[in-house]
């Protein structure tokens, strides 16, 4: 049997910018997916799908998580119908978007088909592995999720027309809490928007490319020298910027005024927006569970994990 695992993620800085080639800055979360690989006993393909989710997650994403496993079926050259396979998956991540589920699961499922196999494949090669099978989820992936989900720690991630530069950044561990509005986004349909936009507003967008560029560089040196209120003050500004792009929503605006009500050091919207979830900057314990159950008061689900 073969065995793997993939981080869940958060982008701290950058979700969307990172598609017109300006750097973000990701980190793994203490959350994972697994995925257990065996041969078929009855000789069929068989998928066991047992993450917890958002309600409704998992069934709205099934076309999509299909076409992403015949993806990376593909890339590593197994044929499932010669040589079928039962994945079963798990893990303490919840399937929800904005935590990066489809990107943990793609290489959970490349490392346990890589053991099972006997392929002998390195980190970077189950990173192409887990970007194919993100091109199933979301068409053309900036690749941010996947390579969180497979190295880990907080990485600065740039997607250049030369290929993608990955940093990683070393800092000590910081609490969060990602809040979720309980909706599941469209990542495709949402990336789109933006690109339509972007193209109807090209000298609007690119003083705010220009203004996140700031905030991102700021952002790194900021993570370097461990300012946490500096790095929670451009995240409220990065926020402003998605506002302004169009993918935050009403359920998103609400959990942010919790958070920054409630102490929180930063607030922001993470991942794809309108709908997905929110990061809360909330360094110690004792503020994070202030936070986290502000939001829980609601009604909605918070995660409390670290980034870095």
């Amino acid at each position: 049997m073969g065995f793997g695992q993939g981080f869940g993620k958060t982008i701290v800085f950058g979700e969307h910018f990172v598609v017109y080639g300006l750097p973000a800055i990701a980190s793994a979360i203490t959350s994972s997916t697994t995925a257990e690989v065996k041969r078929s006993k009855d000789g069929k393909y068989k998928l066991i799908d047992n993450r917890p989710e958002t309600p409704g997650y998992k069934k709205q994403k099934q076309s999509q998580q299909e076409e992403s496993i015949k993806l990376i079926f593909k890339f590593l050259g197994i044929d499932p119908a010669k040589t079928p396979v039962e994945i079963t998956l798990g893990g303490d991540l919840v399937a929800a978007s904005g935590v990066g589920a489809s990107a943990a699961s793609c290489a959970a499922i490349a490392r346990a088909l890589n053991e099972e196999f006997s392929l002998g494949l390195d980190d970077e090669k189950i990173n192409e592995a887990a970007f194919e099978g993100e091109k199933g989820y979301h068409g053309t992936p900036s690749g941010i999720d996947n390579t969180a989900a497979v190295y880990g720690g907080l990485i600065k991630f740039t997607k250049g027309q030369k290929g993608t530069q990955m940093e990683k950044i070393k800092i000590e561990p910081i609490e969060i809490v990602l809040g979720n509005t309980g909706l599941t986004s469209d990542t495709t349909a949402v990336v789109g928007d933006v690109k339509k936009e972007k193209e109807k507003n090209q000298g609007e967008f690119e003083k705010i490319f220009k203004e996140y560029l700031r905030i991102s560089e700021q952002a790194l040196s900021a993570f370097r020298e461990n300012d946490i209120g500096k790095i929670g003050k451009l995240m409220n500004e990065n926020h402003k910027l998605l506002q302004k792009i169009g993918v935050s929503c009403k359920e998103l605006e609400e959990l942010v005024e919790i958070a920054r009500e409630n102490g929180a050091i930063g607030a922001k919207l993470t991942g794809t927006g309108r709908g997905g979830l929110m990061i809360a900057l909330t360094p110690e314990k004792t503020l994070q569970e202030k936070v986290a159950k502000a939001i829980e008061k609601t009604g909605k689900t918070a995660f409390r994990t670290r980034i870095g």
